[in-house]
């Protein structure tokens, strides 16, 4: 008689040593297939920045070398080219340039230049259009493309990511009874296109992810996603809702009636 039936029929049978689990083969094809997806992940990236660095040092060279003088250039005397030798030319003068105007010498050239430009009629609205924007966007103390944030565009309940570029002023600001800022929405895949809106400080939504993570997301259109970076608590809880808007926007545009969303209704804040 086998040992296994005089075991009471309530015991689990024993059915001998387990088997290994069966474990899945690629084959040559497959296996093909994932290295090369695999080489293109890693090569990809680094001969695309390569390739386009390459681009900007040979635009920057084309333009800057044919200006240094057959004597000081070392190409002439070197039976090879100097990949490079534009930019490093350009960055040069650029410091000697800001060395040059530091000096009183150099503030006084650089009055006696802006009074010539200011009394040439299209050349000085384009000039000074140029240096306003300049000084904000490189001083110290600007707010200009420090922060990202979610804002309802093109209509509510539809969310895109902006940009916030300085606090509304003048007459846009006092034509308007909420407090603005002014936000520059990009456009996808190429953001230095895009729009000026003046949005309601209240109705703006702050990010955590940095500007150039929200950067890269817009230029991958959604592809590349930071992480949330909160804490778990504040991952959980919502801070808008297309639903609450549903029912105010056609009494607000009739006749301009100021509707507003009553205090502790958006999600978040309940």
């Amino acid at each position: 008689m086998n040992s296994a039936d005089n075991k009471p029929a309530g015991e689990p049978q024993d059915d001998g040593p387990e088997q290994p689990e069966k474990k899945h083969v690629l084959g040559f094809g497959q296996r093909m297939r994932a290295y090369l997806l695999a080489g293109i992940l890693v090569t990809a990236p680094l001969f695309i920045t390569f390739y386009l660095a390459w681009l900007f040092i040979g635009f920057v060279d084309n333009k800057i070398t044919p200006l240094l003088p057959d004597k000081y250039n070392p190409e002439t005397y070197l039976p090879f080219g100097l990949p490079g030798l534009g930019l490093v030319v350009l960055v040069l003068f650029l410091v000697l340039t800001g060395a040059l105007t530091a000096g009183f010498m150099g503030r006084m050239w650089l009055r006696f230049s802006e009074q010539m430009l200011a009394r040439m009629p299209v050349i000085r609205n384009v000039y000074s259009a140029l240096k306003q924007i300049m000084e904000t966007v490189f001083a110290d103390h600007s707010a200009a493309f420090r922060e990202a944030v979610m804002i309802e565009y093109p209509r509510r309940g539809i969310w895109a990511i902006g940009f916030i570029t300085g606090r509304t002023k003048g007459e846009v600001q006092n034509l308007t009874e909420e407090e603005c800022i002014n936000i520059f929405l990009p456009t996808t895949p190429n953001p230095t296109s895009g729009f000026l809106l003046f949005v309601p400080k209240k109705d703006l939504i702050p990010l955590t992810m940095s500007v150039e993570e929200a950067i890269k997301m817009v230029i991958s259109g959604g592809i590349v996603t930071p992480p949330d970076r909160r804490p778990l608590e504040e991952q959980q809880v919502p801070l808008t809702a297309a639903h609450t808007y549903e029912e105010m926007d056609i009494i607000r545009e009739g006749d301009r009636v100021p509707v507003l969303v009553p205090k502790g209704s958006r999600p978040g804040k309940k």
